[in-house]
């Protein structure tokens, strides 16, 4: 799975994508797609390295690309962030608040509500054309009579992103379900808006048109996350009681990154289950509704192939309890099948035999 990031020029794009992946050492290029893997925190694979203290120790981890800033008429450009932001599952934009005499902002011109609505406005744009071209294929076919549901469905989409209306926004039936998935429409990938504040805003929160960009955000079902990028690279530098004791100072519970990080996941469709043991503690991640035997190959093929039965706890269970034994002696531990759907949390281990 992959996250894009998106956003006009001079948002705070990068300084994003390098929280995100703990990559503020490396070189970055500008204009250019940049690509790392992002860490998903998760404070239930920290109590059970405390639990277990095994040799190594793995986070769930998602791939983020920080996709080049869209300027509005430049075509080169536009094609490369089309491109990019349809190869994302999902897309992060960024979007800023912040003042900074030191970074222009693209034309002179601070307006959440715009850069937002200027996004948003090219990926409809995108989506109509490739509709319209696909139309066309189909109205000068030959064989248009056994094609005529796709162009229904083509009109009706036609229709809605004229109107500014989103694809996401749209119910569809399980037949245009099956046509859909032969499209890459980009105003169907799940979104969040992360606003980029300045460090100010965090003590003031009501800064200009802020009401209004909550309101765009809620009409169009987008998740927000306030953040400010300075302030989350000042708290990303400090270590253990250090960093708690600044982020109480300014009035931060959790850090935005981390908030970031969780809500993109589940933004996703995507959950995490657990293996534990004195060589590693892993969390390992899956689609929302997968089995335990596709679970089961997520860690090798000739698991999954040789699939028996999986051994269950709940995380809450274990940690309530504090130890596998005294989880067993309540009758929590659980034999599973292979039609079992996994659950987010879920310690799991697999018998197999091949």
């Amino acid at each position: 799975m992959q996250l894009g990031i998106i956003g006009m020029p001079s948002v705070g794009k990068t300084t994003v994508f390098e929280l995100l992946t703990e990559s503020r050492d490396r070189v970055h290029s500008v204009g250019k797609t940049n690509v790392a893997m992002a860490r998903i925190p998760d404070e239930r694979i920290d109590y059970l390295s405390q639990l277990y203290k095994p040799k190594k120790t793995s986070y769930a981890q998602l791939e983020v690309v920080d996709i080049p800033g869209l300027i509005p008429g430049a075509e080169k450009a536009a094609v490369l962030f089309l491109d990019s932001v349809r190869k994302a599952d999902a897309l992060l934009h960024v979007v800023r608040v912040f003042e900074d005499s030191e970074v222009p902002s693209f034309n002179n011109e601070i307006n959440p509500v715009k850069d937002i609505e200027t996004i948003n406005y090219e990926l409809l744009l995108a989506d109509l054309d490739l509709i319209e071209k696909r139309m066309e294929r189909i109205n000068n076919n030959k064989k248009k009579n056994q094609m005529l549901k796709e162009l229904s469905l083509l009109e009706r989409l036609k229709e809605a992103v004229e109107n500014e209306v989103p694809i996401s926004s749209l119910e569809f039936n399980d037949e245009e379900e099956e046509i859909m998935q032969n499209y890459q429409f980009l105003t169907t990938k799940p979104m969040m808006i992360c606003l980029n504040l300045g460090e100010d805003h965090l003590n003031h929160p009501d800064y200009p048109l802020r009401r209004e960009v909550l309101d765009l955000a809620q009409l169009k079902k987008y998740p927000v996350v306030e953040i400010s990028a300075s302030i989350e690279r000042e708290i990303a530098d400090l270590d253990g009681e250090e960093k708690q004791l600044f982020m109480e100072e300014i009035g931060i519970e959790e850090a935005g990154i981390i908030k970031i990080s969780r809500n993109m996941y589940y933004l996703l469709g995507l959950i995490s289950f657990f293996t534990v043991g004195e060589d590693e503690v892993k969390a390992w991640t899956i689609n929302q509704g997968d089995k335990a035997k596709k679970a089961a190959g997520k860690i090798h093929s000739d698991i999954e192939r040789g699939f028996i039965r999986a051994e269950v706890v709940e995380y809450q269970d274990l940690k309530e309890l504090g130890n596998m034994q005294a989880v067993k002696e309540k009758g929590l531990f659980r034999l599973e099948g292979k039609e079992y759907i996994v659950k987010d949390g879920d310690i799991v281990h697999f018998r197999f035999n091949i």
